[in-house]
């Protein structure tokens, strides 16, 4: 019975393991996929080089894509800002 248990969970370890091998590797392949999608934006907006309005400007395309949330690193704070000392 015991031999059972441990190879069910040494089976749950590999397969979780490779899960989130794969999950990491989409997630760069989306945010390079995304990160080339910003960049032809970048390229055509210097050659166009205009200021765009509400009537012209593509808000869908500004819109952030729910899938590549959970990509995103976040951001660690560098120094701990103190503003007790600003007003001494």
């Amino acid at each position: 019975m015991k031999r059972v248990v441990i190879f069910l969970i040494l089976l749950n370890s590999l397969v979780f393991s490779a899960n989130s091998s794969i999950s990491e590797k989409e997630k760069k392949a989306r945010l390079e996929k995304q990160i080339q999608i910003e960049m032809e934006k970048e390229k055509k907006y210097s050659k166009e080089q205009v200021f765009y309005n509400e009537e012209n400007y593509d808000f869908k395309g500004a819109e952030v894509d729910p899938a590549i949330v959970d990509s995103i690193q976040n951001i660690e704070v560098q120094d701990d800002f103190d503003m007790d000392s600003v007003y001494d």
